[in-house]
């Protein structure tokens, strides 16, 4: 048995014992040819007496990658239901090697690393939707959260592995993405946002466009298209500007209070500009407002 190995001796398909480096001497009473000679009266050519031994690497396995093949359909709270994919490694050793040997190789039959790394595979993405389902609310949230939920996805794996004769060395996602249209989507919220008041972002744009229409008065004056495009937003940004100056104008003239009216009012009684019942019904009319 070399370094970084182990044997596991199987007898009338019990796992006997366990060697670890090291060579060793397997002794028995039967006589090879002799033995194979008599049993093949009652058997046949194949004895059923027979042992197995099963060689193990106990190295450390790193980088082994695992993905969701089909989408994980996710509930959020901003994009309601949306498919998301997540990629990631993890690293595993053989702990138990027999119970590793009767679990995986005994019950389902895998032997290769490849159908292992699918059988693992599948338990990985379980418990990531798992995860996936009670810790996240929005997809927004996760590039923050890839440290938590790899800790929240090792322990739930943990457990699934220790099963299996298997120890979890490690556990990262590297990406969780959403289909092309969802990202559409977002990056089209995104620029909304950047774009902020949307009154100021056409005047600015107009602006723009009559700047351009001025420095390019021969090409456009040549085919009439440019030149009507500028024409047009030169008869917009007037009213634009008129806009922006009457809305600077209305903030700053200083409102009245109803305070202030009702004083006012007051006074025009006190010199008989108006009578008792006027004043009473422009009171009441102030006093409401407040």
């Amino acid at each position: 048995v070399r370094e970084s190995q182990v044997a596991v001796f199987f007898r009338d398909g019990k796992a006997l014992d366990v060697f670890g480096p090291g060579r060793y001497v397997l002794q028995t009473q039967n006589i090879p040819i002799i033995t194979k000679w008599v049993t093949s009266f009652g058997y046949g050519p194949q004895s059923p007496f027979r042992a197995e031994v099963y060689f193990l690497n106990m190295k450390l396995f790193p980088n082994l990658k695992w993905g969701t093949r089909d989408p994980i359909l996710f509930k959020d709270t901003e994009l309601d239901m949306i498919r998301l994919r997540a990629h990631g490694i993890f690293s595993i050793q053989i702990s138990e090697p027999s119970l590793f040997l009767n679990k995986v190789v005994g019950t389902q039959g895998v032997y290769t690393d490849s159908k292992i790394d699918d059988y693992l595979r599948n338990i990985v993405v379980s418990r990531l939707t798992d995860v996936f389902g009670k810790e996240i609310k929005t997809a927004f949230d996760i590039p923050r959260d890839f440290d938590r939920l790899s800790l929240a996805i090792k322990a739930n794996l943990q457990l699934d592995f220790d099963g299996l004769g298997l120890l979890l060395h490690d556990f990262f996602i590297n990406s969780v993405s959403v289909p092309l249209d969802v990202q559409e989507m977002i990056d089209a919220r995104s620029g909304m946002a950047a774009v902020g008041n949307m009154n100021d972002f056409m005047k600015f744009k107009a602006a723009k466009a009559l700047q351009s229409a001025a420095e390019n008065q021969g090409g456009a004056a040549s085919n009439g298209v440019g030149l009507g495009a500028g024409l047009g937003m030169g008869l917009m940004l007037p009213q634009y500007l008129m806009d922006a100056t009457k809305k600077t104008v209305d903030e700053n003239v200083p409102s009245i209070t109803a305070t202030e009216r009702i004083r006012k009012l007051k006074e025009l009684l006190d010199i008989g500009a108006i009578t008792q019942e006027e004043f009473q019904s422009k009171k009441s009319k102030f006093l409401s407002e407040l």
